[in-house]
């Protein structure tokens, strides 16, 4: 072990004075890799191969910290890495980890995501999300087969986003499931950078089930919901602030096996979004502002203010559940219904942990609560994100209550 950790100015000079691969590339460090995995990054030509080879480098490294390579006895694991880097060996499956969200990269590469070849933006249809909880599978097994896909989502009547997504859509599809179903999942990855699936519900090693698959790849994992509630999925491959942010996202919702009390149920996925300024129609997604934590847009269920324009409606005297999920991936969802309270809140799982009379309770990034009220007075209901600047980017809909 050297007697001191390499030191950032002599890392940054390192690159100054090293020729990238192809004139006029900066070079990139990324902190927490090996240097041979360093310099595989440096001759980055654009975008979208920076960030494949930021993922699949994130395949065939574990997590480690600046100092990881400083063991006498790495040399032949580096070894191996760099030719895995280089496609010259098999990578390996350990679990990806967000210690790339640290990388040090330049402006060329903080653009995001998610790229699409050839995008005709007036041909991508509005649809509203429907928030309504599917309904539960029948016989206790619920097999899901799903894909991950770069696709065009309009978010707005005026923004269309190139997203990363599963089953083409932001959020993904919504999930219901009784606590103790057996879940066999499917993710079969036809987009050219690495994703994988990470499920909140899940109690199982992440290196195993949430690893990342290449493009035409596929992994497949069984789990059974330990607990109740309303958890969030999502692609946990590096740098998870990317991937999550540019639309890999949604929630999965785990009934009690003794079922609540009647109600119309409803699931709120709330996300954010950090757009770059729109090309040909379409607005990528931008890494440099995911970092900033300044959203463009805040939404429910990935369209700002949709549920302004098309609310959502119920009778007087019904009961109203919302599933609550708060994708992210950065900010808060501070949950209030004007006019309203809730006589019931599940702080846990559902039905053993309610808290009675609550006005407004804050759902965590990645965290998930369920809420509900009487519908006992007609009228229109405001449901916001009550931190206010975040209702104003559109995370806010209206809760009809109808005669």
């Amino acid at each position: 072990m050297p007697d001191s950790a390499p030191r950032l100015s002599t890392l940054l000079a390192t690159a100054a004075n090293t020729q990238p691969l192809n004139s006029g590339d900066p070079a990139v460090i990324v902190l927490g890799a090996p240097e041979s995995a360093r310099v595989a990054l440096l001759g980055s030509s654009n975008r979208r191969t920076f960030i494949a080879r930021a993922s699949t480098l994130s395949l065939a490294l574990p997590a480690m910290g600046a100092l990881g390579a400083c063991s006498p006895g790495r040399k032949g694991e580096l070894a191996d890495t760099a030719k895995a880097a280089s496609g010259t060996a098999p990578l390996g499956t350990l679990n990806s980890n967000s210690k790339l969200d640290s990388a040090v990269v330049t402006d060329e590469h903080t653009m995001a995501a998610a790229t699409l070849d050839s995008v005709n933006a007036s041909q991508v249809a509005f649809h509203r999300y429907d928030p309504a909880l599917p309904p539960l599978a029948a016989g206790g097994t619920v097999r899901l087969n799903w894909r991950a896909q770069a696709a065009p989502v309009r978010i707005s009547p005026d923004v269309v986003v190139a997203a990363w997504t599963f089953e083409g859509d932001i959020p993904g599809p919504i999930v219901h499931v009784r606590e103790g179903d057996t879940v066999e999942f499917t993710l079969t990855n036809e987009d050219a950078v690495p994703h994988s699936m990470d499920f909140h519900a899940a109690q199982i090693d992440p290196k195993v089930a949430f690893r990342s698959v290449a493009k035409g790849q596929s992994v497949s994992f069984t789990f059974k919901p330990r607990f109740a509630g309303a958890f969030m999925y999502h692609c946990g491959t590096a740098p998870v602030l990317m991937h999550i942010g540019s639309g890999m996202y949604g929630a999965i919702i785990v009934s009690p096996r003794a079922p609540l009390p009647a109600a119309k149920e409803f699931v709120l996925v709330q996300s954010e979004f950090y757009l770059a300024p729109a090309a040909g129609g379409t607005r990528q997604f931008d890494y440099k502002k995911m970092l900033g934590t300044q959203p463009d847009y805040m939404a429910f269920n990935g369209r700002p203010n949709q549920y302004i324009a098309q609310p959502i409606r119920v009778k007087v005297g019904d009961r109203v559940r919302f599933w609550v999920v708060n994708c992210g991936p950065t900010h808060p969802c501070h949950f209030h219904v004007v006019g309203e309270q809730f006589d019931t809140m599940y702080l846990g799982a559902p039905p053993g942990t309610p808290i009675r009379g609550v006005q407004t309770w804050d759902v965590p990034a990645g965290g998930g609560m369920v809420f509900e009220l009487q519908c006992d007075v007609p009228g229109e209901f405001p449901f916001v994100n009550h931190g206010f600047g975040h209702a104003q980017k559109g995370a806010i809909g209206f809760l009809v209550v109808e005669e």
